[in-house]
């Protein structure tokens, strides 16, 4: 390490002793990184986890803008959650159905208190210091119920925040740039102005009439639990078009990008001249390289998609005890300041919220490449040695590996390119819609797995969801045909195809038993 990077290394940790930021950044600095890197990669990933940081520098080990001293950008907002959240988003979705898309959907629904400040990454602690701070000072006063006032004009759409509570989160915003200037060296600039929640924001005028129906029947009364969280962005692509990609692709030319399904790329729209028809040039978002890539494999994102959640300070007791059961310590790790108060909540009364809100969704693979080729699909996609080929656009791109060869993809086919599409709409959906996934569980069938690695991709937790696969949930004896049990992939197989599998799952007893029950049926010892 040299001497500079010595020297700045001894000084953060010394301001940041006690904090969480050495024991994360130690270990990036055991394996070598550099001290400005390491900071870097922290604070882009919002500074949670070591894994989470080592793992985005190997994705930007091909970065050319790595070394470069360009800081994140950080804004404050005052986010709804609970009943109050599920309206809105309920909201947003129906007026983009019958209004069609505006700037109002870029954003999650939110209140800004303070707009968008640089800060340097060693300094980022101090941020997260300066936020509990404010919320401590203020959390005697914070209003119980927000008041929510429908404002209409020709091109906005939204609820103002007046009165006393208003005055009382313009101090938090005030308090909280105060501290932030002193602590972290930031210049901030709080909300002064009219606090408000935009639902539509750029519409089309003949839009507006549906817009207020739809705004009205919004019920303001349910409960709301109010969070102060703290975002960041990359500030080199504030201008940029933002899309994600829906399917793989791999390079064909040394200056195309690799695109994985989920990736976020930054476009220029300013910049698209070198580009041949039906491409664009962008900058992907996972690994910082720039390149080519086909605009038919990807989407419109939505500008804060991109965006990193840091900390949030909550104002309420009644927020999600799930995450408070372990007390203070979970809360730090998940990056969440809670008032002392809720800190007190009992372990008993967080299980028993916890359990009473739990539920089972079911949901179906997609079409499999069977269902539309027939049984003989296979000799279909076969060359005489043995090998896969791709003769028609439904069929996959390719297979996954097995140790017997194609020939049992016979009887556990994969999802066709439909099946492919229909699993990551069903994903889309769910990410849409709130819902929070705790474990997944699949049949060992092919196609299941990978209806759930795809769901799993567009809620964005492919990476921390393990797929425990669970044998006593395939149904082979209604839907496949023949007397043997289907040969199927091993765990090993599996994961070997980048799936991500949980290999120390252990199947149900009772799962178990109703395979070995169907089994003697099979052999006509029932």
């Amino acid at each position: 390490m040299a001497a500079g990077e010595t020297q700045l290394y001894a000084k953060v940790s010394n301001k940041l002793k006690g904090r969480s930021s050495p024991s994360l950044l130690e270990p990036l600095l055991a394996m070598g990184f550099p001290v400005h890197t390491a900071l870097k990669a922290l604070a882009a990933t919002g500074k949670k986890t070591a894994e989470e940081a080592l793992a985005w520098l190997h994705d930007h080990c091909n970065d050319p803008s790595l070394d470069d001293p360009i800081p994140q950008e950080y804004a404050l907002f005052l986010c709804p959650t609970g009943p109050l959240l599920e309206k809105l988003q309920e909201f947003w979705r129906e007026s983009k159905r019958q209004c069609a898309k505006n700037r109002a959907h870029e954003v999650f629904p939110h209140v800004t208190l303070c707009d968008f400040f640089t800060c340097e990454d060693q300094k980022v602690e101090c941020l997260y210091e300066a936020l509990k701070r404010a919320g401590d000072r203020l959390l005697g006063s914070f209003p119980t119920a927000v008041p929510l006032a429908l404002h209409s004009s020709i091109s906005y759409l939204g609820f103002f925040v007046n009165g006393s509570p208003a005055d009382v989160i313009r101090e938090f915003a005030m308090t909280f740039a105060t501290e932030a200037s002193l602590l972290a060296d930031c210049s901030v600039k709080p909300c002064t102005k009219q606090l408000h929640l935009t639902l539509a924001h750029k519409f089309y005028p003949h839009h507006q009439r549906t817009l207020e129906q739809l705004a009205r029947a919004i019920p303001l009364g349910h409960s709301c639990q109010w969070t102060a969280a703290l975002y960041s962005r990359d500030m080199r692509f504030v201008h940029y078009q933002t899309l994600r990609a829906l399917f793989q692709y791999k390079p064909q030319n040394v200056d195309e990008l690799t695109l994985s399904p989920g990736d976020y790329i930054f476009v220029d729209p300013t910049q698209q001249d070198e580009a041949s028809e039906g491409w664009v040039i962008g900058i992907s978002q996972r690994t910082g390289c720039r390149g080519f890539l086909p605009e038919n494999y990807t989407d419109r994102a939505s500008e804060s998609d991109t965006w990193v959640k840091h900390r949030m300070y909550t104002f309420s007791l009644a927020t999600d005890l799930n995450s408070r059961r372990d007390g203070e310590a979970s809360s730090r790790c998940s990056g969440e300041f809670l008032p002392q108060t809720a800190r007190s909540l009992s372990s008993l009364q967080a299980l028993q919220a916890t359990v009473a809100r739990k539920s089972v969704l079911v949901v179906r693979h997609g079409e499999r490449v069977d269902q539309i080729f027939g049984k003989a699909w296979l000799q279909q996609c076969s060359t005489p040695d043995g090998k896969y080929y791709r003769p028609d656009l439904n069929f996959p791109c390719s297979l996954p590996r097995r140790s017997r060869g194609i020939k049992d993809f016979e009887n556990d086919p994969p999802l066709s390119s439909c099946g492919i599409f229909q699993s990551r709409i069903a994903g889309d959906a769910l990410l849409d819609s709130g819902i929070r996934i705790s474990s997944v569980f699949a049949s060992p069938a092919l196609r299941c797995v990978q209806t759930a690695k795809l769901i799993l991709e567009e809620l964005k937790l492919e990476k921390k969801i393990k797929i425990r696969v669970e044998p006593g949930i395939f149904e082979w004896t209604k839907w496949e045909a023949g007397k043997t049990t289907p040969t199927l992939m091993s765990l090993e197989e599996l994961k070997e195809a980048n799936f991500n599998i949980d290999t120390d799952y252990r199947s149900l007893p009772w799962a178990c038993a109703s395979v070995k029950k169907i089994k003697r049926k099979e052999n006509g010892s029932w």
